[in-house]
């Protein structure tokens, strides 16, 4: 379903909403409109849905970004610095950046940008007929290949990833250029529907014909549009002859992960010789390390630009490459394969971890151990969220273990078992993600369900789910449900369930008895909460009936931690932030957290973040002022290769949306200034705040 435009309600304007990923978005206007569909094809860049109205000024209620192009694509302003700006009368395309979606204007006339604290006005002269444009970020993928149980089909299937790249020019950096990849399913006989082929990149990549060397490939192939072939040792190919060694000595996963943020980085930073010829602070790191001409590199090849990306030793740049943020570890078993597609849409860093039974893993990890709350370090009072107070292992707790630590800011696991500190994903789950169909409506439908009295504080978390403009949530809390109310409400189509009470071996527990997961036929709910004792089991059987993924425990949990533990989880999803990551922040913050987990698809996120990329600030003191970290965290939409622009301090450069971005030196009134923006958390001595809730004062 394509986005769709409504008149605003409170105030004069239109909506923008897209069904699909539960955004929407407005855009103001000083008097009524009446809003027209229209063509699509007067637009520069592609887009999904348009209209017109008729007006003299339309008002962003954010201070967004604005590019403004011809109608031959040659950009003409940047408001960067947030300087108003005038231009002559002409034929504009304008690019309106930090909504939840792409949006553009195309307008005829002499137009001027202006600024105040909050807002960006695009004004005209006259009253002008001005049509506005919505492309959904959400991408399917073009089809299933169907391939064969060996690794050799394995091979032939991860050669078509890179089907979906829309260029093979370093704009192929911006997730919007890319594309999902088709869908890998594994069968009897090798098949490919007709139009999905790769695109001549004149690269390969020869491998050892095992899972074990196949799957890591995944994510480099696709972005490099490479054919992945059998070969007696690792080693990246061009038709020109070069060559590149992938065994490396730090390892074969290890080199073929610095391959793909080695390209991929000099690739973001050539892409601003083409379309987007902006200040990437990126950009500025790079040239001060390397002698490469980057507009001589920007009409190359996809090969040749490789090989002169790969002429620089990787430590050379290595401090210029954005916090990557996902690892994946899959498991080499051949049904395996159909995970691949979705790793490589992350663009995630793929290991093939050995089985969870070797002697590398422990099945009863120290901080479980530790988080016990039966002894000294509870309060008298405190109880956990278990029906019994120490209730015995089962044949599943048995199952947990602590996977290799990952670099990146994320990790997921592919296989069995459960990973303490990472998600536990599933083939299934990620299919979700790209199979869900639209909404009937595009309200964010939330359920809190209290099922312990002595639980109520933590029922609060209803205050935190909605906090936010343009965004409409219907949130219910529900007290005591019974066995039968609590399955039809997981079988009623949901975006969200946070679950508050006991679970154990039987199930959720209600006041007739238990409710066990594991006998439901179909769940409807998108994605949950389950802040009970060891639900991990019933979360995964959740997942394995419909939803598309949500947070578990692995262990006892003490009453008031659990408490404290939903409330922030709340909030973090509230402001944008995915499953997986809205963990890691707790979990940085508050120790006991390590005990919870994510199942299914942990890059699932409850609502959109209001600039697009989730952020996070950690604050610090400093002579006379204060130094902060930006730290911003991909999502769907606004994946690896995003450019963001925090309105911290003047200036036009632009950075990599991906982990710390970069540390500023800002005055108290400046630092006042940004938490006023948007919800996010705040990170200061340890301890986590709420930017709606502090000032400077408060450190």
């Amino acid at each position: 379903m394509d986005p769709t435009f409504t008149e605003t309600s409170d105030r004069t304007g239109i909506e923008i909403a897209d069904p699909i990923e539960n955004a929407r978005f407005e855009l103001y206007t000083p008097t009524a409109v009446e809003p027209t569909p229209v063509s699509a094809d007067q637009f520069y860049f592609p887009v999904d849905s348009a209209i017109t109205v008729e007006t003299s000024a339309i008002v962003v209620p954010k201070l967004a970004n604005v590019l403004v192009r011809t109608q031959s694509g040659d950009l003409v302003a940047d408001n960067a610095d947030h300087v108003d700006r005038s231009l002559e009368s002409g034929a504009y395309n304008v690019e309106l950046s930090t909504a939840p979606m792409k949006l553009y204007l195309s307008a005829d006339g002499a137009l001027d940008v202006r600024h105040d604290d909050s807002t960006v006005t695009i004004a005209f002269d006259r009253s002008t007929e001005i049509a506005v444009g919505a492309r959904s970020f959400h991408d399917r993928p073009a089809g299933t290949i169907t391939t064969t149980g060996d690794p050799v089909g394995a091979m032939r299937a991860i050669s078509l990833l890179g089907s979906a790249l829309k260029t093979t020019s370093p704009e192929r950096s911006f997730p919007t250029l890319r594309g999902h990849p088709p869908l890998i399913e594994v069968g009897d006989e090798f098949d490919a529907p007709e139009g999905i082929e790769r695109p001549e990149t004149g690269v390969r990549i020869e491998v050892p014909a095992d899972y074990e060397y196949v799957y890591p490939a995944s994510s480099l192939a696709y972005y490099l549009g490479a054919e992945v072939v059998p070969g007696d040792r690792p080693r990246l190919v061009t038709d020109s002859g070069f060559e590149y060694d992938l065994a490396g000595p730090l390892g074969y996963e290890e080199t073929v992960g610095r391959v793909l943020r080695q390209s991929f980085l000099l690739d973001c930073v050539t892409r601003t010789e083409g379309y987007y010829q902006v200040d990437l602070h990126e950009r500025e790191q790079v040239e001060a390390a390397v002698e490469l001409d980057f507009a001589d590199l920007y009409d190359l090849s996809l090969a040749e630009r490789l090989e002169a990306y790969l002429s620089v030793p990787f430590e050379t740049i290595e401090a210029c490459v954005p916090d990557w943020n996902l690892t994946t570890d899959v498991m080499a078993t051949p049904d395996n394969a159909e995970v691949l597609p979705f790793v490589a849409n992350d663009l995630a860093l793929v290991r093939c971890p050995g089985e969870p039974t070797t002697a590398s893993v422990n099945p009863t990890p120290e901080p479980i151990d530790e988080f016990f709350r039966s002894g000294s370090d509870a309060p008298a009072d405190d109880f956990t969220r278990s029906t019994t107070d120490a209730a015995p292992a089962t044949p599943a707790q048995r199952e947990i273990f602590n996977p290799e630590p990952a670099e990146t800011v994320e990790h997921a696991w592919v296989g069995e078992g459960f990973p303490v500190g990472a998600n536990k994903a599933t083939a299934e789950s990620y299919r979700r993600r790209v199979e869900r169909s639209a909404p009937e409506q595009t309200d964010i439908e939330i359920h809190v369900v209290c099922n312990d009295e002595r639980m109520r504080e933590e029922g609060v978390v209803e205050e935190f789910y909605g906090l936010r403009d343009l965004l409409q949530f219907d949130v219910s809390v529900h007290y005591e449900l019974e066995t039968d109310e609590l399955r039809d409400l997981l079988a009623h189509p949901a975006d969200f369930v946070h679950y508050i009470g006991h679970v154990d071996d039987h199930g959720m527990r209600c006041p007739d008895g238990h409710l066990d997961a594991r006998t439901l036929e179909e769940v409807n709910v998108k994605a949950f909460v389950l802040n009970a004792c060891r639900s991990y089991a019933q979360g995964e059987a959740l997942v394995e009936s419909g939803s598309y993924g949500g947070v578990v425990t692995l262990a006892e949990i003490a009453n008031s931690v659990a408490t404290e533990i939903g409330q922030i989880l709340a909030r973090l999803l509230n402001c944008g932030f995915p499953l997986r990551v809205a963990l890691a922040i707790v979990k940085d913050t508050i120790a006991p957290a390590y005990q919870y987990s994510t199942v299914g698809d942990g890059g699932l996120a409850l609502c959109q973040s209001e600039s697009g990329v989730p952020i996070e600030l950690v604050v610090r003191d400093a002579e006379c002022s204060f130094t902060v970290d930006v730290i911003m965290h991909p999502v769907s939409g606004y994946g690896m290769g995003t450019m963001s622009m925090p309105v911290l301090k003047d200036g036009q450069t632009r950075y990599l949306s991906s982990g710390v971005i970069d540390t500023f030196e800002v005055s108290a009134e400046e630092l006042d200034d940004f938490l006023d923006r948007e919800a996010m958390p705040v990170k200061y001595d340890g301890k986590l705040y709420w930017s709606g809730q502090i000032t400077s004062d408060t450190f």
